[in-house]
């Protein structure tokens, strides 16, 4: 920060610190650009198949490496 905006902080008070805070967070929010519905559903059915296929890998992983100790350990 610079001096300016620190010496102004430590001015005010504490109510008008956290109401500062929120016209800030207001403000960036205004920023954000949101998803549609149609982008939240198709990102969320590419998240789900993602995972899905992961768990799918790691078990598979998982079972072949269990024959494998087994089948060397007894």
């Amino acid at each position: 920060m610079t001096d300016a905006v620190e010496v102004t902080e430590e001015k005010l008070g504490i109510f008008a610190r956290v109401g500062l805070f929120y016209r800030q967070v207001l403000s960036e929010l205004k920023k954000v650009v949101w998803p549609t519905k149609n982008m939240l559903v198709t990102y969320t059915a590419v998240v789900l198949v993602f995972v899905t296929f992961i768990i799918a890998v790691v078990s598979l992983i998982d079972f072949v490496l269990t024959k494998i100790v087994f089948w060397v350990f007894g």
